[in-house]
């Protein structure tokens, strides 16, 4: 074993490198952040070959005095932090004071700068190696920052690098996620020679739309939420809008862009009673709190956080996220517009809704019914009102009145806005599902026993399954009893599925406490039972509803929970405004 030596600086340089510049994109992170430290009110990003060939940033920010140029590209050399009190707070971006060292050893680097108040602009270049003396140079103000040959002098590093177009993916992310933190800066990107991004300084929700699209802004809603010294803020999309991936999910920490499983897992949670398990929600989100209750000094590429108390702070995004997704049937009607269409529902079964009504079989429409046919159609409908009264009535009933069913699958109602399209099955089944759950959480399961048993043939795991978990079933308001080693009968069932069919939905049961166990299925597989119920329970495709009952079901809607989406997160209702009809029609032209 050779002797332990002190490695040269170089080297430590080097290896430093290896962590903090992995490729073009981490070396183009930590320049853009010292110029937003620097206070840059615009900042100019040149790529040529994804950022392997050259990378250009120049800002207008405060610039560094010709005397510090050398220092500056040294290794633990920083203006951010001087004590253990400044690193337990860090504000800034940057503290570590080792980016530029590191980019400087495994590149061609030239530094130009300005200091605010100079008379001359200065630069410093190396090659890989130890940094010249400063040079006079023409620069109106601010820094501009050369990066040429990445990896030039580590061959065994550059031959790990991908392809041009993968390297500038990865750069553009990273330029993509500085840019959301701070839309009040102004960016430019430019590749090869092309424009790619020219954003001007702007509010918040505009740049989120520039950069993650129109679609995106217009399918998600605002937040902005604080308690014991948390903000959360920014743009969360509805569960229709999710993604099969987790590529448009962006949190900050302070101005931070951090993936923080604690965060992740918060949010996923919040998610979790209106997106379907194989789908990622999509939202950008800020949160804001007292540097000094959180530890950025986790990891070299400052990309992971760690709270100082975290329960509280999962506990407040859990909270200001599942409040806002827990918007009741026809708020953010201009949201729900914008939304992919959703997939018609499939299923049959009769319809039971709280208003009690009778029901009725609407006549089918001919090319011409006699008139008593309208009255009939119109007979539920509330009569003229002043324009007072309408617009304090809409207030209260923003989903309005229902008119038609079309196809026995949706329904058609009219509000103040224009034309209202509801997905009956969908949103009768989030209905329901809430009614369950909350029927569930205060232990008031309401069972209605059954007239005539439902009997059906069962194999002797399911039996067996009925009489173990007798007290389970009573919690959630069956009532199953064996008849024989074969046989189940099912004597009461929840009186909000009483319009279901009993024996598929004791089977269902069964399966579930078959396989999972009563305790873990009242506990956290409880939403998925009470969905699977909640889907048997609802009003199903091709089933003619009455005016009195479509508008029973809008009346719930408005009242419920995250009527807004099913529970596998496909959009219930949309709106189309008067607006979009005369323009359909090319009214006014």
């Amino acid at each position: 074993m050779s002797a332990i030596q002190l490695l040269p600086d170089l080297l430590i340089s080097q290896i430093a490198a290896g962590e903090v510049v992995e490729r073009p994109a981490s070396a183009l992170k930590e320049l853009l952040e010292n110029s937003l430290d620097a206070g840059a009110t615009e900042i100019r990003v040149q790529l040529e070959q994804g950022g392997i060939k050259l990378m250009r940033v120049a800002d207008n920010g405060a610039g560094i005095a010709a005397a510090q140029l050398q220092i500056a590209l040294a290794r633990h050399a920083t203006s951010k932090i001087a004590s253990l009190d400044d690193l337990e707070r860090v504000a800034s971006l940057g503290f570590r004071g080792e980016a530029l060292a590191s980019i400087a050893a495994v590149a061609r680097l030239r530094l130009a700068s300005r200091a605010v108040g100079a008379d001359h602009a200065h630069q410093i270049e190396t090659d890989g190696g130890r940094p010249g003396e400063p040079q006079p140079t023409a620069l109106a103000a601010g820094t501009t920052i050369e990066v040429r040959d990445l990896y030039f002098n580590t061959p065994a590093r550059r031959k790990f690098l991908k392809s041009e177009a993968t390297e500038y993916g990865h750069s553009e992310e990273a330029f993509r996620r500085i840019a959301l933190a701070r839309p009040d800066v102004a960016f430019s990107l430019q590749h090869n020679g092309r424009a790619q991004h020219h954003l001007r300084s702007e509010d918040a929700r505009r740049r989120i739309g520039a950069l993650l699209g129109d679609e995106f802004a217009a399918s998600a809603l605002e937040i902005d939420e604080s308690a014991a010294g948390l903000r959360l803020a920014g743009m969360s999309a509805l569960p229709a809008y999710s993604r099969a991936s987790r590529d448009a999910q962006y949190f900050f920490v302070n101005g931070r862009f951090v993936r923080d499983k604690l965060i992740a897992h918060a949010l996923r949670q919040a998610y979790r009673d209106v997106l379907h398990h194989d789908r990622h929600p999509a939202y950008c989100l800020f949160l804001e709190l007292d540097p000094a209750l959180v530890d950025v000094n986790v990891h070299p590429a400052k990309i992971e956080v760690r709270f100082r108390d975290g329960r509280a702070v999962h506990q407040f995004l859990y909270h200001a996220l599942n409040k806002t997704l827990a918007g009741r049937g026809g708020e953010n009607p201009a949201a729900q517009a914008q939304l992919a269409s959703p997939e018609p529902a499939s299923h049959a079964a009769r319809p039971v809704f709280s208003s009690g009504a009778p029901y009725q079989a609407p006549m089918p429409l001919g090319v011409a019914q006699p008139a008593a046919f309208y009255d009939l159609m119109t007979r539920d409908m509330p009569l003229p009102k002043t324009a007072a009264a309408q617009t304090e009535e809409t207030a209260a009933h923003p989903l309005g009145y229902a008119i038609a069913q079309l196809h026995g699958v949706y329904i058609l109602a009219q509000n103040s806005a224009g034309l209202v399209l509801v997905d009956m099955h969908a949103a009768h089944e989030r209905v329901v599902y809430e009614k369950l759950k909350t029927a569930l959480d205060q232990k008031t399961v309401a069972s209605q026993p059954l007239l005539i048993p439902a009997a059906f043939q069962a194999d002797a795991l399911d039996v067996a399954a009925a009489e173990e978990h007798a007290a389970a079933l009573h919690e959630i308001g069956f009532e199953i009893a064996p008849l024989s080693p074969t046989s189940l009968a099912v004597r009461a069932v929840p009186r909000l599925l009483q319009n279901a069919d009993p024996a598929q939905l004791a089977r269902d049961v069964l399966h579930e406490l078959r396989e999972w166990g009563a305790s873990r299925v009242l506990t956290e597989r409880r939403n998925e039972l009470l969905g699977t119920l909640a889907c048997h329970g609802a009003v199903r495709a091709n089933r003619q509803l009455s005016i009195t009952e479509m508008n029973a079901l809008l009346r719930e809607m408005e009242t419920t929970e995250r009527a807004n989406q099913c529970n596998h997160g496909r959009p219930t209702w949309f709106q189309i405004s008067l607006a979009e009809l005369d323009k359909m029609f090319m009214r006014g032209k």
